[in-house]
């Protein structure tokens, strides 16, 4: 992945295409080359071969393929510089066997994402980043997911004046619901205090890329108050923080973003807000555990009873700041931005705490409780002390986190919202082993370790460690016995399901080796 610090030295174009084609060349390597045993080690370079043709490139990292240099292609006995246009031809090769047919949109979207980079350099080099230090790491994600064949490909248009990569900010729209329309539950008194609605209306807030997608119809109904207070996007682009109501709004948008439309079902609203309710003297009972352990409620949600499309378009969930939550001295600092830049600090100390904070919580939290987080880089912030040492973790966005099916009494629920509420319990192992450790401790240790193979190996026996103690505590359950032994884990097939065109709950897994063993 490109370095931020190059963003003033190569032009965007450049810097788009070589995290475009790193992204697809990641994914060739598990997805393609690796289930078939065409990955060879053959330092300082790791070969594949991808529709016949033999590819290398220098690489470190571990499972986490941090690249250096430009990938090549053996071509007439030479190597040759690959480009992503010949990569994208090799993998549709690759992929699309007669019996398989065509994907004929495939192309299209990894050329829109390396598009969508240089769309964001661009805006980026004459953008003022946010004074805030957790606002910033949120707005750093600039090339998306390391392990995604179109990790900036957004649906609709106009995006570029939202996003967060952009340092986008600005106004909600206000809009006004007839009181006797309005669908809420829970706290939303966060939203009441964003303006003034005429009486018999309640108040809710829209994404204005939100309303140009829906184009509602305004009148007696649902009246439109105009621009509310200035917000800016988190990294999800659809979740924003508004800093004078002080809680974070998250919107339904209903376009792609990587592998999801990204919209508020029904169930989710409803969901949201049982969870919060759940989860609260669950979160008590781990925190007293493990006192850094921090999450965000996601208290309430209001929309408007205007037909499915506008109850979905509209919903709005209000969720905690993470500043509310962090202690004093303590900054808020999403994962996902961490894994980009190493902090100056002893490596070995500063992982020993980052692992204790984010790790053990998520396992007391799966064995004992029944709950499934999805820990992954961008719903966790780490809680940086004022000497920069990983203090606290933060887990947030109840839409991943689940209850094990058995494990908890859901009578009483619509049966939409208890099954979106659940995981049976070996689909949540799954996800809370690929989220936590493939995700998220594997790039945040290759970015630590950098090219020291010998320090990225340290890093790993002193989670292990740290992980093997508290399987103790837990009396040994056998899938983290499992995984400890060396279980291969579970990465998401990003790629598979692209090209199959699926749904993102649909994404199936491949087994990679485990650094643990």
């Amino acid at each position: 992945m490109p370095s931020l610090e190059g963003l003033a030295v190569e032009a965007p174009s450049a810097l788009a295409e070589e995290a475009t084609l790193a992204a697809l060349l990641r994914c060739c390597v598990r997805e393609v080359a690796g289930p078939r045993g065409l990955v060879w080690p053959a330092p300082p370079y790791l070969l594949l071969r991808v529709a016949g043709t033999l590819l290398r490139v220098r690489a470190h990292g571990g499972a986490a393929l941090r690249f250096e240099g430009p990938p090549e292609r053996l071509a007439d006995g030479a190597w040759q510089v690959l480009t992503t246009e010949e990569l994208i031809g090799l993998a549709e090769s690759e992929l699309g066997g007669p019996e398989a047919g065509h994907n004929g949109e495939f192309a299209g979207q990894v050329r829109a994402s390396r598009a969508a980079v240089a769309a964001i350099l661009t805006a980026r080099g004459s953008a003022v980043p946010p004074a805030d230090p957790w606002l910033a790491s949120e707005q750093a994600l600039v090339y998306g997911h390391p392990f995604h064949p179109s990790p900036k490909a957004r649906g609709g248009a106009g995006w570029l004046r939202y996003a967060p990569e952009a340092h986008a900010e600005f106004p909600v729209r206000l809009l006004g619901v007839r009181a006797d329309l309005v669908a809420q539950d829970g706290d939303t008194s966060a939203l009441d205090a964003m303006g003034d609605a005429p009486a018999g209306y309640r108040l809710l807030p829209a994404h204005p890329w939100q309303l140009d997608l829906l184009g509602p119809a305004f009148g007696a109904e649902l009246v439109d108050l105009g621009p509310g207070p200035v917000v800016q996007p988190t990294s999800s682009v659809r979740t924003v923080y508004a800093p004078e109501a002080e809680v974070c709004l998250k919107f339904s948008l209903d376009v792609r973003i990587t592998n999801c439309v990204r919209k508020n079902a029904w169930y989710e609203l409803a969901g949201a807000v049982e969870l919060t309710r759940r989860l609260e003297p669950i979160f008590r009972d781990v925190s007293a555990r493990h006192p850094a352990t921090r999450w965000l409620p996601e208290p309430g949600y209001r929309s408007a009873t205007l037909g499915p499309r506008l109850l979905e378009g509209l919903g709005v969930i209000v969720r905690q700041s993470p500043w509310a939550v962090c202690s004093p001295g303590v900054t808020p600092t999403l994962a996902a931005a961490l894994a980009l830049d190493a902090p100056a600090l002893d490596p070995r100390a500063w992982w020993r705490a980052y692992v204790r904070v984010v790790a053990l919580p998520v396992l007391e939290l799966y064995f004992t409780h029944g709950v499934v987080l999805e820990p992954h880089l961008q719903n966790v912030l780490v809680g940086l002390d004022t000497t920069g040492l990983p203090a606290q973790a933060v887990f947030r966005d109840l839409e991943g986190a689940k209850l094990v099916e058995g494990r908890h009494d859901l009578g009483g629920l619509h049966p939409d919202v208890a099954g979106a509420l659940t995981y049976d319990s070996e689909r949540g192992w799954a996800r809370v082993v690929y989220c936590l450790l493939v995700n998220h401790l594997t790039e945040i240790a290759a970015t630590l370790a950098g090219p020291d193979d010998a320090l990225l190996r340290a890093l790993w026996r002193i989670a292990r460690d740290q992980l093997a103690r508290q399987a103790g505590e837990l009396g040994r359950p056998l899938p983290l016995s499992d995984l400890l032994a060396g279980a291969p884990l579970p990465a998401k097939a990003n790629l598979g399901v692209r090209w199959a065109r699926a749904a993102d709950r649909a994404a199936g897994y491949v087994p990679i080796a485990n650094p643990l063993a």
